[in-house]
């Protein structure tokens, strides 16, 4: 049974960051001196434990390089490990500004896929997310969407009720998931069709522009 509380769970890359900034992968094969499209192949497929805590970074990098027959070396892993922090480290500044006026109306966390070291820079970088209800990172946590560990994490955590929650994320399957174990859920698209799902959803009505800074021209 719902605990009448209003939690807006919100995933981090894709909604409230950006993806992987653009030509990441080639950098990283390139320090590896392999094509791009055999490293882009490597790192996906072994990315799963690491996300999951279930690997160290040298544990994920070492995985990777063994993958692609290339020899294995401390300067290496860190040079790929700090450059891979670095392109996941860009944030939607509209989406912050969101994020952080929603908290006035409702309870606001936070569920992300992303490793322990990620998460540690992330958390230095931005500290907008020290002032969420709840951070939740799959490496920290050591369970990563879709697995409905993950979402059973932030209903205990919380201390609420899978029916409290409306959980965002740009990936159909993650939503899949936390409707699953019983909570609401809203595939993102756009943050101007998001302010009307959730104004919709909060018990209280509100200006759903109120908050909203003005679009900045796209980027290029």
């Amino acid at each position: 049974m719902p605990t009448d509380r209003s939690i807006v769970l919100f995933d981090l890359f894709g909604v409230i960051a950006r993806h992987q900034h653009p030509g990441a992968q080639g950098r990283m094969a390139a320090l590896c001196h392999t094509p791009t499209d055999a490293f882009t192949t490597a790192y996906w497929a072994c990315r799963p434990p690491y996300d999951a805590g279930r690997q160290s970074a040298p544990e994920y990098w070492t995985a990777v390089l063994r993958r692609l027959s290339l020899s294995v070396d401390a300067d290496t892993i860190e040079e790929l490990r700090l450059t891979d922090i670095d392109s996941w480290s860009r944030v939607d500044d509209r989406m912050v500004s969101y994020v952080r006026s929603l908290r006035d109306v409702a309870e606001v966390a936070l569920l992300s896929n992303i490793p322990s070291d990620h998460a540690d820079a992330f958390l230095a970088a931005q500290p907008w997310l020290h002032d969420l209800d709840l951070v939740a990172f799959s490496g920290k946590i050591k369970a990563a969407k879709p697995d409905p560990a993950a979402f059973r994490h932030c209903v205990v955590a919380m201390r609420a009720a899978p029916a409290d929650f409306l959980f965002v994320d740009d990936r159909e399957e993650n939503v899949r998931a936390a409707r699953a174990t019983g909570m609401n859920g809203h595939v993102f698209t756009d943050p101007d069709e998001l302010t009307a799902v959730i104004d919709t959803w909060l018990p209280a009505a509100w200006l759903p522009t109120t908050w909203l800074p003005a679009r900045r021209p796209a980027e290029k």
